[in-house]
């Protein structure tokens, strides 16, 4: 059985549901050792003052910012520990939203809520499906791990998943890194661009465009069949 990586209550209005949350997806990649040619001694990496060139103890180690180059404020791990928004109990929903109104590009990293035991199932099962019929989604400030996240709770598939999310400023505009560029505004570009890059779809929505047409124009299905890039005579393109 999957062990749970938190523990806690979803609160919203006055139902309360003890929860666990699981890890939805795992990872297959691959993972190496660095070693030494010629041999099978592991190569490690050591913690190393970039000016003097030895090494430095872990407890010797603080974090620090930099403000200008050169110049750093330093944070202690106490300093560290204390500004930190530790460890949510709940998971207390602000409100809803329509699941139709979230771009997919603000979900982050998906998790699994379950219920924390056979006695809240019930209470489990009614949350699942108020939020299934109603096609929305809870939305919650949640701390795991030292940092604080915007989550949107839902439910799919008879049970609930919880969504980390990124803050607004965190997505990056595609037009103003010139990623976007403007459609082609003429149709029959469109359709050359799409032959191109998908030949076997273009054909099958060709042919069953002429399907359809083959009943009440026989000579214009046969030229849509073609790829004729000219309509029979008499027919016009249109604007």
């Amino acid at each position: 059985m999957a062990r749970p990586m938190w523990t806690g209550v979803l609160t919203f209005s006055l139902v309360s549901v003890p929860v666990a949350l699981y890890t939805a997806t795992q990872s297959h990649d691959v993972h190496f050792h660095q070693l030494q040619r010629g041999t099978s001694d592991r190569v490690r990496n050591k913690r190393v003052n970039e000016r003097t060139g030895k090494e430095v103890d872990y407890a010797d180690i603080v974090k620090g910012y930099e403000v200008t180059e050169g110049e750093y404020v330093i944070v202690e791990p106490d300093e560290l520990e204390q500004i930190s928004p530790g460890r949510s109990r709940t998971i207390d929903i602000a409100g809803f939203v329509d699941l139709a109104d979230v771009d997919p590009i603000f979900f982050d990293k998906t998790y699994y809520l379950g219920p924390r035991g056979k006695e809240y199932q019930k209470v489990y099962a009614l949350l699942v499906e108020a939020l299934e019929h109603a096609g929305k989604a809870g939305l919650a400030m949640f701390a795991m791990r030292g940092k604080e996240y915007l989550t949107a709770v839902r439910s799919e598939g008879g049970l609930l998943e919880l969504h980390t999310m990124h803050f607004a400023d965190e997505v990056r505009n595609p037009h103003s890194e010139e990623v976007a560029s403007k459609p082609p505004t003429d149709f029959d570009a469109i359709a050359d661009a799409l032959y191109v890059l998908a030949p076997t779809a273009f054909t099958a929505a060709r042919n069953e465009r002429a399907d359809e047409v083959k009943k009440s124009d026989p000579q214009l299905a046969k030229a849509i069949r073609r790829g004729a890039p000219e309509l029979p005579a008499g027919l016009d393109r249109g604007p």
